[in-house]
């Protein structure tokens, strides 16, 4: 490649430099568009420095997603190879960090989520990064909102969800400890230093944080535990996956699929434009069940709907379509609670005169309230509902089964106890005895029990799954709420 043609670019600034590069910010003369730079000079590499060199361009020739950073075009001359690379207009994530110290639980999902996504991409062409560090996470900023980007890939290799590698590879810090140890490692890794960053965004340091390498490796080799600070607090959920990422034994952490699966990065359900349909048509769904007297349907679809609502309107940059999406959030979550409190007003009706009420639907009158169908346009412009309420008893099947399995009893105790107290909007209560009394069931699925019992049982765990599921739309509604009228939501940036 001639000299002339690097020379359409005007370097500008330096940003960033590493042992055998230095990035800079340019601009093309002609078109005047901003790119990054890495300018490597051909002297300088050692022989495995030039094979990441080229095994970083051949990868990136191919990765081409939302939250990976794209490369545009490579050069070289006589002296140097230039990698030409979209350009990132708000740091890293390194320097974010340090701005703010901790972040926010809710920025630090937004921005999980969309590390997830690009490691979901990079795990479909069985591409693994082997360096993911804050300094690697770039930022764009576009309207107030951020966009996280991975960069970086002179790592980077191909590994197949059961290959692995000896070669030392990554930044100690970050590194797993696999390959801290120079044991065999495989695309787990990755998980490890996912755990590094998002207890990094969360508490302001990384969990082996060390004065020295040798500090580092001896934390490494005695087999510190790793606490999880009390302060800033953090949900049940996070936690968890915090703690299941940081697992020092690879088969131990958590695998990429239940990675993508979590319930706190709810990747379902994260801001973009695909999920606002969703929400959009499970609300007009909600509202049409409402005025077909529906209830039970109509209370589902709203809890769906607000499922989707809540991440979009945190994660809206403007503010006047923020206060709009707010508002709806707060429509619809006041008529998810006036439905619920209609059921359970039926379903006390129903326990004391039995013989008088329909079994299949709810012929409760709606509010008097009417509410519009709404469109992407109305919001901003940037399911099914479930069946009827149920009845809670214990079935004959499953009353059986309890007298087998101590466990079996228990769930079905503690699970009845959450139907009352979400009835009575004790909701946190009830979250948690959804969980507990699921977490006695589920196990007693794979146990060897009769074919009947076990649908009897799978329905019911299906079922409180998804009224914990109800109780989580809600919760989250409301704590955004509380948050915004209150003033005391500490989002530092809106990431998409």
């Amino acid at each position: 490649m001639s000299e002339t043609k690097i020379a359409d670019y005007r370097l500008l600034e330096r940003i960033g430099s590493g042992t055998y590069a230095i990035v800079y910010r340019a601009m093309h003369k002609t078109t005047q568009e901003i790119l990054a730079v890495k300018v490597m000079a051909k002297s300088k590499p050692s022989n495995s420095a030039m094979d990441n060199v080229i095994s970083e361009i051949s990868l990136l020739k191919k990765l081409k997603h939302r939250h990976i950073v794209e490369m545009r075009d490579f050069l070289w001359d006589d002296e140097n190879i230039y990698i030409l690379m979209e350009y990132c207009n708000a740091g890293n994530l390194s320097s974010y960090i340090k701005q703010n110290r901790t972040l926010d639980e809710g920025t630090c999902k937004r921005f999980l989520q969309q590390l997830a996504l690009a490691l979901r991409y990079m795990r479909q062409h069985d591409v693994s990064h082997l360096d993911l560090k804050p300094a690697n996470l770039l930022l764009t900023k576009v309207s107030g909102t951020y966009t996280l980007k991975v960069g970086d890939f002179g790592f980077a290799q191909r590994l197949k969800p059961y290959q692995e590698n000896t070669a030392v590879k990554g930044s100690p810090l970050y590194m797993a400890p696999e390959i801290l140890l120079k044991t065999s490692y495989g695309p787990a890794a990755d998980l490890w230093s996912v755990g590094v960053i998002l207890y990094e965004c969360l508490f302001g340091k990384a969990p082996y944080s060390s004065k020295n390498m040798h500090e580092l490796a001896e934390r490494i080799h005695r087999n510190d535990p790793i606490t999880i600070p009390s302060r800033p607090a953090i949900t049940a959920e996070c936690r968890q996956l915090l703690t299941s990422l940081l697992q020092r034994d690879p088969a131990q952490r958590i695998t990429f699929e239940q990675f993508f699966d979590d319930p706190f990065l709810d990747l379902a359900h994260m801001a973009c434009e695909e999920n606002l349909e969703k929400a959009i048509a499970l609300i007009n769904r909600a509202i049409e069940r409402e005025q077909r007297q529906e209830l039970g349907a109509a209370y589902r679809a709203y809890c769906q709907g607000l499922q989707y609502f809540v991440p979009i309107t945190r994660a809206e940059s403007d503010p006047a379509k923020r206060q709009l999406l707010r508002q709806r959030v707060v429509t619809y979550l006041n008529r998810a609670e006036a439905l619920k409190q209609q059921i359970y007003a039926h379903s006390q009706t129903m326990v004391r005169e039995p013989e008088q009420q329909p079994t299949t639907s709810l012929n409760v009158r709606p509010p008097d309230a009417k509410l519009p169908a709404i469109s992407a346009a109305s919001c901003s412009s940037g399911g099914s509902g479930g069946n009827e309420p149920r009845n809670t008893s214990q079935e004959p099947g499953l009353a059986e089964l309890a007298l087998e399995h101590a466990n079996v009893a228990r769930g079905l105790q503690i699970g009845h106890e959450a139907d009352k107290d979400a009835s009575e909007n004790r909701l946190d209560v009830a979250l948690d005895r959804y969980t507990t009394a699921l977490g006695l069931l589920i196990p007693v699925l794979q146990t060897d029990i009769a074919i009947g019992q076990k649908k009897l049982l799978r329905q019911r765990i299906e079922h409180w799954m998804e009224d914990a599921e109800h109780i989580k739309s809600i919760r989250s509604a409301q704590i955004m709420q509380e948050m915004e009228s209150t003033q005391t939501n500490r989002y530092g940036c809106v990431v998409q």
